[in-house]
């Protein structure tokens, strides 16, 4: 590869690339490697990023658990297996879950199932209900909401 980065130029890459969007330590160490850096250079980089606060986990895990549960709708159970599957570790993932209030949660999850269940077309209650549960599961909501949920919209 001859138009290899140098240290500095990778360095204003990566810069760039976390102030315009929050990025965990695993993202910005692909990203270097991508660029074809060392584990030395990478090592000074992340370095460099952290102690420039263009890299805070803290940070990265809040924004991450605030977006995912307003803009996707995700459960407590998906945000935090998102987060370890980036290696977040257990201190960051609990204040990451500190950003969404229990009446904010309650509230989402209600209108989610509410508009959910009634955009089911099945006729059969059991496929629906089936359909209705592994739908808020899958999206990480702990299965007694989920559960309690149905018995609710069940005549």
């Amino acid at each position: 590869m001859n138009d290899a980065l140098t240290l500095k130029e990778a360095q204003l890459k990566l810069e760039y690339y976390c102030s315009y969007q929050e990025r965990c330590h695993q993202e910005v160490v692909q990203k270097t490697r991508d660029l074809g850096m060392k584990n030395q250079e990478i090592d000074a980089i992340v370095v460099h990023l952290i102690q420039h606060n263009f890299l805070n986990e803290e940070r990265f895990a809040r924004s991450f658990a605030r977006g995912k549960h307003r803009i996707k709708i995700w459960g407590k159970i998906r945000i935090v297996n998102e987060l370890r599957q980036r290696h977040i570790s257990a201190p960051n993932i609990k204040c990451a879950l500190s950003e969404i209030s229990d009446s904010e949660y309650e509230a989402a999850f209600n209108k989610l199932a509410d508009r959910h269940w009634e955009t089911i077309t099945e006729r059969n209650t059991q496929k629906k209900k089936k359909k209705f549960c592994d739908y808020l599961l899958r999206k990480g909501w702990e299965s007694n909401l989920v559960y309690e949920k149905l018995k609710e919209l069940l005549p």
